[in-house]
């Protein structure tokens, strides 16, 4: 089958592989879309590794038509439209994944708004609910709010009620959509202080960050009594001397969590719990992918130059024909 190459250190290019084996309690997809996240250009870099067993093809969650159904699955059929997480293998003609892995995309919706879903609204689940707790009129800090994760974390959070929420992003442009998605404070991180706006209407409950670095002392700052910060990322580093006087003083819980490396069962549990809080609400339209852009699969170097340029808001997809 047809796939994007990726060697360290050199464009990716389209290449020639085995078709993915289908285990008794896998669904093999024949991909139509494939969301790209950062994970990918880590991967690309060497910094990544996918976990034993995985696909080594890059691609972690794509939307297409499943074609192949393992022996033990009863939960899908050959001919069904779903969007899935992945642990490798979207950048290619077909994907298999664990059937518990996979949502059911909502008639209305197309393949490459679809692919938009699955690694950012398990994610968001994941941390700012499953590890944060965030529940109804609790104060929620999202950063990164125009990224692929940060767009569903406004979005999810506006939809069980927490308030108020935050959203940091990088333009006047980017602060608007945050608004649009349900922000009720968006900062522009370039010319205010995250810091000054979210400890001035009392901190935040639960924060959800990729940033690292220095702002595991800031978010350590706006953080409320009992508050929950938690980490899916590090993109400014892993390092940081930290005072932990006020992780102390104000009860705080530091955490932090991948989604790539659980069990099949783990992330079948949160796809359902996915499901069955949000997924009425996506098919409604209220909680809705935001798509940057789409390329073509051959188009795949361009599509990780503008992922790793940092301009776009929401994701950026791969479209097959």
């Amino acid at each position: 089958m047809e796939a994007v190459i990726a060697e360290p250190g050199q464009p990716l290019v389209i290449g020639t592989t085995a078709r993915p084996d289908v285990g008794p309690n896998d669904v093999l997809i024949e991909v139509k879309a494939a969301g790209l996240n950062r994970a990918d250009l880590m991967q690309r870099a060497g910094a990544y590794p996918p976990p034993p067993g995985a696909s080594e093809i890059l691609g972690l969650e794509a939307a297409g038509v499943v074609v192949e159904v393992g022996a033990d699955v009863t939960e899908w059929q050959v001919g069904d439209r779903v969007c899935a997480l992945l642990t490798g293998g979207g950048y290619a003609e077909f994907a298999a994944t664990d059937a518990g892995s996979c949502f059911a995309i909502p008639a209305a919706m197309n393949f490459a708004d679809a692919a938009c879903l699955p690694e950012a609204m398990m994610t968001v689940w994941a941390n700012a609910f499953m590890r944060g707790d965030l529940r109804r009129d609790q104060a929620f800090l999202m950063h990164g709010g125009t990224s692929g994760i940060g767009v569903m974390g406004i979005q999810m959070a506006r939809h069980v009620g927490a308030a108020p929420i935050f959203a940091t992003a990088g333009s006047d442009d980017k602060v608007q959509v945050c608004r649009e998605l349900g922000a009720t404070h968006a900062i522009n991180y370039r010319t205010q202080d995250f810091g000054e706006v979210v400890s001035g209407d009392g901190g935040a409950d639960v924060i959800l960050d990729m940033v690292g670095g220095d702002y595991i002392q800031r978010n350590i700052a706006v953080a409320k009594l009992n508050g929950r910060i938690c980490n899916i990322a590090y993109q400014n580093g892993f390092e940081a001397t930290v005072n932990f006087a006020p992780v102390l003083m104000k009860r705080l819980v530091l955490t932090a969590t991948t989604l790539r490396a659980r069990s099949a069962a783990e992330k079948r549990s949160i796809r359902d719990d996915v499901v069955s809080t949000f997924w009425e609400a996506v098919e409604r339209g209220d909680i809705r992918p935001v798509l940057d852009s789409t390329f073509a699969m051959s188009d795949a170097e361009q599509a990780h130059e503008r992922l790793d340029a940092g301009g776009h808001i929401g994701k950026i997809v791969l479209t097959r024909d």
